[in-house]
């Protein structure tokens, strides 16, 4: 292991540790059960915001509820869905889901908080345009002596927001599902001769701003969705004796950690919230910059259509996967790369095509999720250094696509989960300390609704 690769994995160990799990964890429980746990009361509600109700094309903003839930899932329902969760198992064993799922549930109530603030705290960029995101909510609502904690945000966004394990990931799929069963050898120039193509289509979209970006992830998001979850049906209903068994592993495991880590259950806890973080991102503040931009002036209503994502995201969608894992056994194949497991899981239940679903899937998920990324990044580096120049964000993001392509999938990881880890720590605090603003906000939004 070379030098970058160490510092990147110790970085991982020490920024994950116990401080930032209370935080993300514990912090998302105390705002749960600070709000009476909404996310389950108002779940119809959130549902028919979701569905245009209450849409007014003159509200403040640049894009529909349901553009900014789908560009918000574009960016995270992807490669965390279904490579992610195939290295979460194999690095954790199948409890790492249980976990998953703890973090999925407590998530909805933080993406509730955290985007409701987004809207509620909107501020103007350096040239007037109106703004959402955390770095906005610290700035807008908590003050001068707060800022340090917004620039701190939007560096670790910076690095946080980086195509490279989704490009990695789609040449990895190509290379196995077509190019190697045809003869050709993997190498250098293959992968990066993938990437050149991966990147011409990103800046194709993402150089057209955030309209374009909604309007791509609106049209490409429920498709992805719709294809993975079907073809996981029918794999699921091909084994499905090994459902339940399946089912009662995963929670099994999650308290013993029998399957891995001999018996080291914190380190299952500790795997499967990092993985629900890289999956539905909450609590980390990539969402709310997307969430922000939506077209209302109720702030609670973007609230409850975000707190879907999770739901849609980890519940769903990486429930999904991993019992596709599961059910056929390949998790305990020893492949290491998780896209390669996922691919032999369809490979077993849906012999001969299986792969090709996989890789369309695979190829929606992760550029869409790359498209989302962009957008995020835009705006971390025009809080820093102004939009006027917050624009050369995208060129630089376009040329870690072809980072991507040739890099280590285990460092790629790592770097991802150092920002994203980073990224939580001003994301939960801001939501702590500005829930009582966000639930005077919520009363007074439902109230207006039911007496109305």
């Amino acid at each position: 292991m070379n030098s970058i690769s160490t510092f990147l994995s110790n970085a991982v160990n020490f920024i994950w540790g116990p401080p930032l799990l209370i935080l993300l964890l514990g912090g998302g429980f105390f705002l749960l059960v600070y709000s009476r746990f909404l996310p389950f009361r108002y779940l119809r509600h959130a549902i028919n915001v979701l569905r245009g109700k209450y849409d007014d094309p003159n509200d403040p903003g640049e894009i529909s509820h349901f553009q900014a839930l789908s560009g918000a899932l574009a960016a995270t329902i992807g490669m965390g869905n279904i490579s992610g969760v195939a290295l979460a198992i194999a690095a954790g064993g199948p409890g790492a889901m249980f976990w998953m799922w703890v973090s999925a549930f407590i998530g909805m109530a933080t993406k509730f908080f955290t985007c409701t603030l987004a809207v509620q705290f909107r501020g103007k960029d350096s040239e007037g345009n109106v703004q959402g995101g955390p770095m906005y909510v610290i700035r807008e609502a908590m003050g001068k002596k707060w800022m340090p904690l917004a620039g701190f945000f939007c560096v670790a966004g910076f690095f946080g927001a980086t195509p490279v394990f989704q490009t990695n990931q789609m040449v990895a799929v190509f290379k196995n599902v077509i190019l190697i069963p045809a003869g050709v050898q993997e190498s250098f120039t293959v992968n990066l001769t993938i990437g050149i193509v991966i990147a011409i289509i990103v800046a194709i979209v993402i150089l057209g701003g955030i309209k374009r970006i909604g309007n791509v992830a609106s049209k490409l998001v429920p498709f992805m969705v719709v294809l993975f979850v079907v073809s996981v049906l029918v794999i699921m209903i091909t084994n499905a004796s090994e459902v339940t068994p399946s089912f009662l592993f995963i929670i099994e495991d999650a308290f013993t950690a029998k399957a891995v880590l001999g018996g080291a259950v914190g380190a299952v806890i500790v795997e499967g919230a990092k993985r629900a973080a890289f999956s539905n991102e909450a609590g980390i503040g990539m969402a709310p910059l997307m969430h922000g931009a939506a077209k209302t002036k109720e702030p609670v209503r973007e609230g409850l259509v975000a707190m879907l994502g999770p739901a849609i995201d980890t519940i769903i969608v990486c429930t999904m996967t991993g019992l596709c894992i599961l059910i056929t056994g390949v998790w305990n194949s020893g492949e290491a790369d998780g896209i390669v497991m996922t691919a032999k899981a369809f490979a077993v239940s849906l012999p001969g095509f299986g792969p090709y679903i996989l890789m369309i899937c695979v190829m929606v998920f992760a550029i869409t999720t790359i498209f989302g990324l962009a957008y995020y990044g835009q705006k971390c580096l025009s809080f820093l250094i102004g939009a006027k120049y917050g624009k050369y964000f995208y060129y630089w993001y376009i040329g870690l696509v072809l980072v991507g392509s040739v890099a280590s999938l285990t460092d790629v990881v790592n770097l991802v989960f150092v920002a994203y880890g980073l990224m939580a720590v001003p994301t939960m605090i801001s939501a702590i300390v500005l829930a009582p603003k966000v639930m005077h906000a919520t009363k007074k939004y439902f109230n207006e609704v039911y007496n109305s």
